[in-house]
C-alpha cells in the first residue's frame, strides 16, 4: 500500500487524508521533518500560503521538504501550488521554488469571489472535473517541460504538471470525486 504524506501545517489537510484513504492509500499527517521518511508522494494542502510557509520555516521544514520534493511525487493545491511555484507575482513568502511556474496569488480576489466551475482534464478522461476554487492562485507563465493539464475557459492555467510535480489551483479534497487523488497515485506508483 502508498504511503502518502499530507502536510498538515494549516488549511485543508484532513480532507486530503479522508481522500486518500478511500483511493486506497496510507495517508500520514506531516508536521516534522523526520515524518517525511519512508513516505511515497505527498501533498501539500490548501490553506493561507503565507502562514503554511512561515509555518514550515519555524518548524524547520522548509529544506526537507525541497529535498523531498525534488525527488518523490508531491502535490500541490492551491496554497500548495503556490509553495511549489519558483516565481510569485507581487509577493515574497518562503517557497519551495521546485515547479518552473509563475504564480499570481488570489488571483480571483477575496474570499467572496471564490466559485465552481467544470473543467475539462483530458488526463481525467472525458467527463469534466468539477473544481471548486477558493482565493485561488493562477498560473501566469510556465517553463518549456511544463505541462498544461487544465485551463478555465478564458484560458487561465489551473492545473499543471511538471515530471514528478503536480499543482492545482483549485481543491480536488473538497469534492467527492476520487479521479484526481487516484491519479496522484498512479504518477506515485509510477515514480517507483
Amino acid at each position: 500500500m502508498l504511503k502518502i504524506g499530507v502536510l498538515a501545517l494549516q488549511g485543508a489537510f484532513i480532507e486530503h487524508v479522508h481522500m486518500l484513504r478511500r483511493a486506497g492509500a496510507e495517508a500520514v499527517e506531516v508536521r516534522l521533518p523526520e515524518e517525511l521518511d519512508g513516505l511515497d508522494g505527498l501533498i501539500i494542502p490548501g490553506g493561507e500560503s503565507t502562514t503554511i510557509g512561515k509555518l514550515a520555516a519555524s518548524a524547520s521544514l522548509v529544506k526537507p521538504l525541497r529535498e523531498f520534493a525534488c525527488s518523490r511525487p508531491t502535490w500541490g493545491t492551491c496554497a500548495g501550488m503556490i509553495f511549489l511555484a519558483r516565481e510569485l507575482d507581487n509577493h515574497a513568502q518562503p517557497i519551495l521554488a521546485l515547479m518552473d511556474i509563475s504564480v499570481d496569488r488570489n488571483a480571483f480576489g477575496r474570499q467572496l469571489d471564490s466559485f465552481e466551475t467544470d473543467l475539462a482534464v483530458p488526463a481525467l478522461g472525458d467527463t469534466p472535473w468539477h473544481a471548486v476554487f477558493i482565493r485561488a492562485p493562477v498560473v501566469t507563465a510556465v517553463g518549456d517541460d511544463v505541462e498544461v493539464l487544465a485551463r478555465l475557459e478564458d484560458g487561465r492555467i489551473v492545473a499543471v504538471r511538471q515530471d514528478h510535480l503536480l499543482a492545482t489551483a483549485f481543491h480536488p479534497e473538497l469534492t467527492e470525486d476520487l479521479r484526481f487523488h487516484a491519479w496522484f497515485l498512479q504518477l506515485v506508483q509510477q515514480a517507483d
